[in-house]
This record gives structure tokens, C-alpha cells and sequence, in this order.
């Protein structure tokens, strides 16, 4: 289950990689947006949590009856997900504003800043 898992982390991070390295804006909140849910992937395998063992204690014992799942991944995938949703809103507000302000999503169109009859700086390498 874990190779199957790892092998589908992988797409995901080159799949975000890929989109992230785009010029185009939504192409690049797509990418954050699965950038996201790999990590979450990850840490949900790296944890070894389970349906099996949950994480909770009986009630009236102090210590763990039976082998229980580490409650660690649960809270920083939960922290994870809160955080790149409001990384993503925030991105998706960002790049709508400067739509509106510039009218494209060209990240090579959206260099305003720089003077027109001046020589470009390099592009690629």
C-alpha cells in the first residue's frame, strides 16, 4: 500500500513541479494546489495511519490499552491542509487582482516594471 502510495506522491510532486514552472497564473495556483495535497499524501504515509488502529484512548484509561496510532500526523495534516488552502486563496485572490490590473495571466506580459526600450534581462538559461 505504501509503494502504491509513494509511486502516486511522485506524480504529484512532479505534476505541481511542472504546472509551478509555467507562465501561465492558473497553471501556477494548480500546481500549489497539488503541491499541497502531495505533501498531505506524504505525511499520511509517512505516519502509517490507519483505519485498523485509531489514535484514541479508552475512556477511563490513562495509558493505551493496545498498540493505537501516533496522533501526530492526524494534527499536522490537519495543520497542512489549513495552511495551503490559505495559501491558495491567497494566491487565487493575488492573481485575480493582477488580471484585473494588467488584463493577462502571462507571468512574461506582467513585467510592468521594467522600462520598454530597455534591454530584457535574460529569459532562460
Amino acid at each position: 500500500m505504501e509503494a502504491g502510495f509513494s509511486v502516486l506522491i511522485g506524480i504529484f510532486f512532479a505534476a505541481s513541479i511542472y504546472l509551478m514552472l509555467s507562465r501561465q497564473l492558473i497553471r501556477i495556483l494548480i500546481g500549489v494546489a497539488l503541491l499541497g495535497n502531495a505533501v498531505n499524501l506524504l505525511i499520511f504515509t509517512a505516519g502509517r495511519l490507519t483505519r485498523e488502529v485509531p489514535p484514541v484512548i479508552p475512556e477511563g484509561a490513562m495509558v493505551p490499552v493496545e498498540v493505537t496510532a501516533n496522533p501526530l500526523p492526524q494534527a499536522l495534516i490537519l495543520t497542512a491542509i489549513v495552511i495551503s488552502f490559505s495559501f491558495f486563496a491567497f494566491l487565487l485572490v493575488l492573481a485575480f487582482r493582477a488580471y484585473q490590473e494588467l488584463g493577462t495571466d502571462d507571468a512574461n506580459d506582467m513585467r510592468v516594471a521594467e522600462p520598454a526600450g530597455d534591454v530584457k534581462p535574460p529569459m532562460g538559461y
